[in-house]
C-alpha cells in the first residue's frame, strides 16, 4: 500500500492529540522492526535536532526614538560595532564582530547571549545630524524589555554535513573548526549525525521557504535558502551517496528565545561564534521521506580534509561515518587519531525531544513550504581582479 498524507491531515491530528511524533533516534528502531512501508503508516512526525557554531547569525534591533530624534550611523553594543545602515534606529549586529575594547574575549554572540539574558547593553551611537534627526551622539542603555524588536536573522545556519578537519604539518593551528594538533593530533567534526535536520530530508522534500522550526528556544521559520547553498550528492570509492552543501537562513523572535540554546562561543586564535539550536520537524508524508529519517550514524559518510592547506587547495584524507567519529577515534593514514565534536549530540537529542513535546502538546503546528529550494545552485569563489 502506497502512504500518502498531507500537512492539513497531519495538522488536524496534532490538534485533536493523535499524531504519533518521534525523534530522529526513535524511528531507526521503529523501522528496524516494523519496515520503511508500516512506519509511514503508523507516524507522523519525525523531529530532528541540532547545535553548533554558526558563525553566519546576528539580530536585526529596532531601538526606538530618543527625543531629540537621532539618525544612527555608527552604532556600538556593549563596544561592539552593529551596522546601522538600514534606518534611523535599526542596527543589525553579526555574531562574529568583535569588541573594540575587549578584542576576542567578547563580541557580537555575547551581545545577543547577554539580550536574551535579559542583561542591560550599554548603546551608543554618532550621527552628522539632519534637520529631522538633529542629534548626534546618544549613550544610554537597553534590554529586550526596552527596545521594539530584536529579530534573530542567521543567513547561514544547520550545514548539512561538514567535513571533519585535521592538520597534517608540523605546527598547531587555530581554526573555526577549533584547534588543530599537529602531525593529525586530532580530528574535529561539528555534525549531529543521524539527527541532523538536513541529512534526514537531505533532498529538500518537506523544507523549504517557509517551514517552522524549532530556533533558539522559540518558534522561527526557514525563509530562504542558507547563504553557499550548494546541495549536491556525490558517491565515495566504494559507491557510498554523501550529501552536503545544503543551508538554511533562518528567522524567529530573539526575546522569545532562551540562552539555553543561544550560547556565545570564543574559538581561541580565531574569534567568536554562536552556538545556535535548531530542530526541523520532518512531517512523514509518504515512504520516501520516512527511508530518509531513519538514516543511521553509520549510514552517514563526510570527507576527512588536511586544514594546514589553503582552503581551495586542502587535500582529502579519505572518508568516515558518523558512528566511527563518535567511537572517539578514527583511522587516518595508518594512525589512530582522537575525534573531538564542535557540535553537541545531547543538546541535538535535548532539542529534538523538546519538539516533539510540543508537537504533542498540540503547541506547535507543522508549516509546508511555500517555495522549495532549487535542486542545484552554483558554489562560487571570489573573483580576484588586478
Amino acid at each position: 500500500m502506497t502512504i500518502k498524507k498531507t500537512y492539513e491531515e497531519i495538522n488536524k491530528k496534532i490538534k485533536k492529540g493523535e499524531a504519533v511524533v518521534v525523534t530522529a533516534e526513535e524511528i531507526i528502531p521503529i523501522v528496524e522492526e516494523k519496515g520503511v512501508e508500516k512506519a509511514a503508516e503508523e507516524i507522523d512526525v519525525v523531529t530532528t535536532g541540532t547545535f553548533g557554531p554558526m558563525c553566519s547569525s546576528g539580530a536585526i534591533i529596532n531601538f526606538g526614538h530618543s527625543d531629540p530624534p537621532i539618525r544612527m550611523q555608527k552604532v556600538w553594543l556593549n563596544d561592539v560595532e552593529a551596522y546601522a545602515g538600514l534606518a534611523a534606529v535599526d542596527a543589525y549586529i553579526g555574531a562574529t564582530q568583535i569588541s573594540e575594547s575587549r578584542g576576542m574575549e567578547y563580541g557580537g554572540a555575547h551581545v545577543i547571549e547577554d539580550l536574551i539574558s535579559g542583561r542591560e547593553i550599554k548603546l551608543r551611537a554618532l550621527s552628522n545630524g539632519t534637520d529631522c534627526y538633529p542629534r548626534r551622539e546618544i549613550e544610554t542603555h537597553i534590554t529586550k524589555e526596552s527596545i521594539n524588536q530584536a529579530v534573530l536573522f542567521n543567513p547561514r545556519n544547520s550545514y548539512q554535513n561538514y567535513n571533519v578537519a585535521i592538520n597534517t604539518s608540523d605546527r598547531k593551528i587555530y581554526t573555526y573548526m577549533g584547534i588543530l594538533l599537529p602531525k593529525m593530533g586530532n580530528a574535529n567534526y561539528c555534525t549531529s549525525g543521524q539527527l541532523s535536520p538536513l541529512l534526514n530530508d537531505p533532498k529538500f522534500i518537506t523544507i523549504g521557504v517557509g517551514t517552522r522550526i524549532f530556533l533558539g528556544g522559540a518558534q522561527g521559520y526557514v525563509v530562504w535558502e542558507g547563504t553557499q547553498f550548494c546541495p549536491m550528492s556525490l558517491k565515495t570509492d566504494d559507491g557510498k551517496t554523501v550529501y552536503r552543501g545544503g543551508t538554511l537562513a533562518v528567522i524567529g523572535d530573539l526575546k522569545e528565545m532562551s540562552p539555553d540554546y543561544i550560547r556565545a562561543a570564543i574559538f581561541k586564535g580565531y574569534g567568536v561564534s554562536l552556538l545556535v539550536g535548531i530542530g526541523v520537524p520532518i512531517p512523514i508524508l509518504n515512504s520516501e521521506v520516512m527511508k530518509y529519517v531513519a538514516v543511521k550514524d553509520e549510514d552517514i559518510y563526510t570527507e576527512i580534509v588536511d586544514y594546514s592547506f589553503p582552503r581551495l587547495n586542502r587535500p582529502s584524507l579519505g572518508w568516515v561515518n558518523y558512528k566511527q567519529l563518535r567511537e572517539g577515534r578514527i583511522r587516518v593514514r595508518g594512525k589512530d587519531v582522537p575525534t573531538s565534536p564542535l557540535s553537541s549530540y545531547a543538546k541535538a537529542r535535548e532539542i529534538a525531544q523538546k519538539l516533539k513535546e510540543k508537537i504533542l502538546k498540540g503547541e506547535f503546528l507543522l508549516q509546508e513550504p511555500i517555495q522549495k529550494f532549487p535542486k542545484e545552485r552554483e558554489f562560487k569563489p571570489l573573483l580576484e581582479i588586478r
